[in-house]
């Protein structure tokens, strides 16, 4: 189970890695409108703003990451779980306000692989 968990942890990490370059490079781009619906002139008058929250998104896959390669696997897997529970409160409040696929693209594979770190 250790290495489930380990797998998923690191997908969803590699899942922000993309948001992050989706919202921090890609967002005034085809692939970053196409991604979020967005029209060229709202990517635009956007751009800042959306390379802010890509930041944040960033962020979480760094802790991720952390928890991942810590030398203390108990305080990794600390880590792990902080993180996880970020994300899917993040996803959360995305959903809420954002668009309920949010809901599907990151909150729920937090929630699994959160489940699945607790229960290795």
């Amino acid at each position: 189970m250790p290495a489930i968990a380990a797998i998923l942890v690191a997908l969803i990490a590699l899942l922000h890695i993309y948001i992050m370059l989706l919202e921090m490079v890609w967002w005034d781009s085809p692939r970053g409108r196409k991604a979020f619906g967005l029209t060229p002139e709202f990517s635009k008058a956007t751009r800042a703003l959306a390379a802010n929250q890509g930041l944040y998104n960033g962020f979480l896959a760094a802790g991720l990451i952390w928890g991942l390669v810590h030398p203390d696997p108990a305080f990794g897997w600390q880590v792990q779980i902080f993180f996880l529970a970020c994300v899917g409160v993040a996803g959360l409040f995305g959903a809420a306000t954002a668009g309920r696929k949010i809901l599907f693209i990151q909150t729920v594979p937090a929630v699994i692989a959160l489940l699945v770190v607790v229960l290795g």
